[in-house]
């Protein structure tokens, strides 16, 4: 958890994010997002893996359809960034700096 605590609030600094723009999302069917966050009037998922190499998991599909999110990333320790679909990336927590660009 306090990986995942620590990611979270590296990615809520870096787009400098406020409190009425993030938020955690979760169904009633166990899907859930660790964070959404409403970027520039654009949506975006955030999930916080603590492996090197992500998979794509049930929820992040869930989360991108009902969510309609432009896109959604996969923070993770590496420094890779690398595309799991379309609309989902990978994104090592060395790669951060990208992300405001990523997000405009």
């Amino acid at each position: 958890m306090s990986w995942e605590g620590f990611a979270l609030e590296c990615v809520v600094r870096e787009l400098d994010l406020k409190t009425g723009e993030i938020y955690f999302w979760a169904t009633h069917a166990d899907a859930e997002l660790d964070l959404f966050a409403i970027v520039n009037g654009r949506r975006f998922g955030f999930e916080f893996k603590r492996s090197d190499a992500p998979k794509l998991t049930p929820s992040m599909n869930i989360a991108l359809s009902d969510l309609k999110l432009q896109h959604l990333f996969v923070i993770n320790p590496g420094d890779a960034t690398f595309p799991l679909t379309k609309q989902i990336t990978a994104l090592g927590l060395d790669a951060l700096g990208s992300l405001r660009h990523l997000t405009s």
